[in-house]
């Protein structure tokens, strides 16, 4: 496997594992919605409306809202591709700077609130964990690949057509390896609520912090190797 495929590879296993982690988080504790599935969100929200639920409708619209937000100021960040692009522009990093940030944020609220956070909290703790997602996304996308560690059944759907036609393709094993990080994480997530639920929030940062470290340390890398 090339370097540059086995590095798609572990980024979206590592990034997808802490997104499975929170959208569980989320789920069971801070408003019954998904921080990163808009899809799902615009479901429930749908049915909030039939069933006239208010808390429904405004937790979606927390979630849409703070996932637009995320992508677009990500977006603002990463810029427009330059066709001579580096394999990880140093803007995707601070990227996922600014997430690391605010997952610090949600982590210090959770904390703060014993894991049980209620009203305005709930409320601001969804509304971070949304947006954190969107700029991991928005992140993702600024590496110019068509892989998403935010929402899968894209990843899935392609999986599953290369596979009946016959077309493998080098996205697979990077696709493959998302969809069994997201159950690991969204595992791994759902177990440490269980038992220590207020030190939840540790895998969304501990995924983050990783890749941030291994993307410096691989530019560095890669500085050192062409000064040579």
């Amino acid at each position: 496997m090339h370097r540059d495929q086995r590095w798609t590879v572990v980024v979206a296993a590592v990034l997808t594992f802490g997104t499975g982690a929170l959208d569980v988080l989320v789920l069971a504790r801070l408003g019954g919605v998904f921080a990163s599935v808009m899809t799902g969100n615009l479901a429930l929200m749908g049915l909030g409306l039939a069933r006239a639920d208010v808390a429904t409708i405004v937790h979606t619209v927390l979630a849409f809202v703070g996932y637009v937000v995320g992508v677009a100021a990500g977006s603002a960040i990463t810029g427009a591709r330059a066709p001579d692009h580096p394999v990880w522009p140093r803007r995707v990093t601070a990227v996922l700077v600014v997430q690391l940030a605010l997952l610090c944020a949600l982590a210090v609220g959770w904390v703060m609130s014993g894991g049980a956070a209620v009203g305005g909290v709930q409320m601001a703790l969804l509304a971070t964990a949304a947006a954190s997602m969107g700029l991991q996304g928005a992140a993702v996308r600024g590496l110019g690949v068509t892989l998403a560690t935010t929402y899968l059944t894209g990843t899935l759907t392609g999986l599953i057509a290369n596979r009946t036609l016959s077309k493998a393709s080098r996205a697979d094993t990077a696709g493959l390896a998302a969809l069994i990080a997201a159950v690991v994480g969204a595992a791994c997530g759902g177990l440490t609520l269980a038992t220590v639920p207020v030190v939840a929030p540790v895998w969304c940062l501990v995924s983050v912090l990783a890749v941030i470290v291994l993307a410096e340390w691989r530019h560095r890398h890669a500085v050192d190797h062409a000064s040579q």
